[in-house]
């Protein structure tokens, strides 16, 4: 995976999305169902009607930049909202990638004294 910057936004968009589109049906997408601007930064997270596959779109100062995933089994976790998009942390995006449900992760250790 790409190194992300920890201050990057990232975005998921809720419902399922036409797999099929690139690089200008899914800025297109960002800019009209979305609100946002795809030529800012920003990452918009994707992901089709069967759930296995997701795509990335960004910019990254010189031109678009498109990614895509496919799991070999299970489904990407994903929002229940049927249209909007949903801010995650680059964190969330990494458990998101490995196809653990980022909604909810579990923490390892609670620190139980101050030192």
């Amino acid at each position: 995976m790409i190194a992300l910057p920890s201050n990057v936004r990232v975005w998921l968009a809720c419902g399922r999305t036409d797999m099929r589109r690139g690089f200008d049906g899914l800025a297109s997408q960002v800019q009209q169902q979305l609100g946002h601007d795809p030529f800012d930064g920003q990452l918009f997270v994707f992901r089709g009607k069967r759930g296995d596959l997701i795509k990335i779109l960004s910019w990254d100062g010189q031109g678009l930049c498109l990614f895509a995933k496919r799991l070999e089994k299970g489904r990407f976790v994903w929002p229940q909202a049927k249209e909007g998009a949903v801010s995650l942390t680059p964190a969330q995006l990494s458990m998101l990638l490995e196809g653990i449900d980022w909604r909810m992760p579990a923490r390892t250790w609670r620190p139980e004294l101050a030192s």
